[in-house]
């Protein structure tokens, strides 16, 4: 990430943190479990590029960034809540490098010492988890009416904003979210990878496509989705989201873990129906795919296991391509600010695209 780049994100991260932390928000929130869960991701960290993203988008357009501020948080709190679901589907028991929030909670002392060390504290984990996400949904659409109700942005920008992310963004989220589940049972060999990464896109991409077109839509003050503007930044972060996790998986299988804040090899473990990994199956012999098919969703699979996958997923070519198709997602999307005025914001943009897959966390 380039300096000017990082200090822009930075910045706007500390914007969103404080808005999102601040008491008169925070002190709503009931009883002290809920309020220490509903926050404790955002006091983990995280990258924040959605919502950096979204106050770039409104900035390149001409817009005021301040006015955005509410909607940015409000897109981090709805990708926040769709982590802490997302952590029960998969059994996640690290995020960000600490404890998941239905792991939290079931081995929390107040739970041991309230339901004893057993499956009641378990389900209590998920319970807390499952309520968290609830409030943050909710939550993150409150701050959406801030838009009109602080910044004196158009009610009819903030209503349409607000019905294109909780009907069509969450829809999309919550296929992509099933799809996954339900390719993790199907045969490697029964997906195609355009299944794949259709899937991984409703997933991942559908939010970014969304950051993007709602930001140029609170610049330009103007409801019209269909905007040119707002047409070229939905493209360009439709095609970045896209790019976003297919590094997400390579780094998956070969990044750093420390960085990562979670265990590296956990989605072949899963059995994550990934472009690697389909790609990897059909460059196999008999042996090899043999080897893929008894590892993948294994849950009990051994390290040296998932390491010889690994090394497969890489000595195959796997990576190779997955990384191939996120370059260009990031070359497709980069067209699309050829229509933007040369700001210092379109630099971000540019900068905030490579990053997607220059990224090592």
């Amino acid at each position: 990430m380039s300096d000017r780049l990082f200090r822009a994100i930075e910045e706007r991260v500390g914007w969103v943190q404080d808005y999102v932390l601040s008491p008169r928000y925070v002190d709503l929130f009931s009883p002290e479990d809920i309020r220490e869960a509903v926050t404790c991701y955002f006091e983990s960290g995280g990258k924040r590029l959605r919502p950096a993203v979204m106050l770039f988008c409104c900035g390149a357009v001409g817009g005021d960034e301040r006015k955005a501020i509410s909607a940015a948080a409000a897109v981090e709190i709805f990708h926040t809540w769709t982590l802490v679901h997302d952590d029960i589907i998969d059994r996640d028991p690290i995020r960000r490098g600490a404890p998941t929030v239905h792991e939290r909670f079931a081995k929390k002392p107040s739970t041991i010492a309230r339901f004893g060390d057993n499956g009641d504290a378990a389900h209590y984990g998920i319970s807390i988890a499952v309520l968290t996400g609830d409030v943050q949904h909710g939550w993150g659409i409150s701050l959406m009416t801030e838009l009109t109700r602080k910044f004196g942005i158009s009610a009819d920008v903030t209503l349409t904003l607000i019905n294109e992310l909780d009907t069509r963004v969450l829809c999309t989220l919550v296929e992509g979210e099933v799809l996954d589940v339900q390719y993790s049972k199907e045969p490697i060999g029964n997906l195609t990878s355009a299944q794949i990464e259709e899937m991984l896109w409703k997933k991942t991409g559908a939010l970014y496509e969304f950051a993007g077109a709602s930001g140029a839509a609170i610049g330009l003050n103007n409801p019209d989705l269909q905007h040119p503007l707002v047409r070229t930044l939905e493209k360009f972060t439709s095609a970045c989201g896209a790019a976003f996790q297919l590094q997400d998986d390579i780094l998956g299988i070969i990044g750093d873990e420390k960085l990562l804040g979670k265990p590296v090899g956990a989605d072949i473990r899963e059995g994550k129906r990934t472009i690697i990994a389909r790609e990897s199956w059909v460059r196999a012999d008999a042996k090899q795919r043999k080897l893929i098919d008894e590892t993948l969703g294994n849950l009990e699979a051994s390290h040296d296991q998932i390491e010889a996958v690994s090394k497969l997923f890489l000595e195959l070519g796997g990576i190779e391509e997955t990384a191939r198709r996120a370059r260009a997602h990031i070359e497709r999307g980069m067209q699309h600010l050829e229509p933007l005025p040369a700001t210092q914001y379109r630099d971000w943009l540019a900068d905030w695209a490579q990053y997607m897959v220059d990224r090592k966390f």
